[in-house]
């Protein structure tokens, strides 16, 4: 999907989607019933954060540029809260998806082209939360780092993978102690599986 030329179809053209700026640290959006809302990430990189009723964070999704999210993908049917969290300065097309059913009164051009290309966008999101049920499917911390680290070093074509996350939300993302996965991750150096230098990890096998 050409994310440039349906920004400037919005600009020029559409009434029904606002494009906003969100800095660090900002709420995107909240996940509430019935709103339906539909926001694609044009520049910057956020999360969808959960907190339970005690207070643990997790982090249920990370959304990198032309990462397509909102409500809409997820059935809001408990009192955790769902927020999306701006991690960098973030880009965002925010609107409705009762709105782009039918066109709205100019006849823009915009809503024929997200509504061809919307399948794209919902697939790249269907894949993306498929590869985080692989990850938490694992039964051990280890087999978590591992999947998580195999999935990244496909991703860059290379054994040398930069982890995107900091080690807290890293453990936040793999819904893990923080002390229990550095351990395990000493101990994957220790049995000389992985090599660590920062965030720089090194597969071995």
């Amino acid at each position: 999907m050409d994310i440039s030329n349906l920004v400037q179809d919005i600009a020029s053209n559409c009434i029904k989607v606002q494009k906003k700026t969100f800095l660090p640290g900002s709420v995107i959006t909240t996940y509430m019933e019935k709103r339906k809302q539909i926001c694609i990430l044009l520049e910057g990189r956020a999360e969808l954060i959960r907190y339970d009723l005690k207070g643990n964070k997790d982090i249920i999704e990370r959304f990198n540029k032309n990462a397509i999210f909102g409500e809409v993908f997820h059935h809001v049917n408990t009192n955790n809260e769902l927020f999306v969290l701006a991690t960098k300065k973030c880009e965002v097309l925010l609107f409705l998806y009762d709105d782009i059913r039918v066109k709205c009164r100019r006849n823009c051009s915009f809503h024929t082209s997200l509504v061809s290309n919307l399948l794209e966008l919902i697939l790249n999101n269907t894949i993306s939360q498929n590869t985080r049920i692989e990850i938490l499917s694992k039964r051990s911390i280890r087999e978590k780092l591992l999947s998580y680290f195999n999935i990244l070093s496909k991703k860059a074509y290379s054994k040398n993978i930069i982890l995107p996350f900091s080690l807290t939300s890293l453990a936040d993302y793999l819904s893990v102690d923080r002390s229990a996965m550095m351990r395990e991750i000493k101990n994957l150096i220790d049995d000389g599986i992985i090599s660590k230098d920062g965030n720089k990890i090194k597969l071995l096998y």
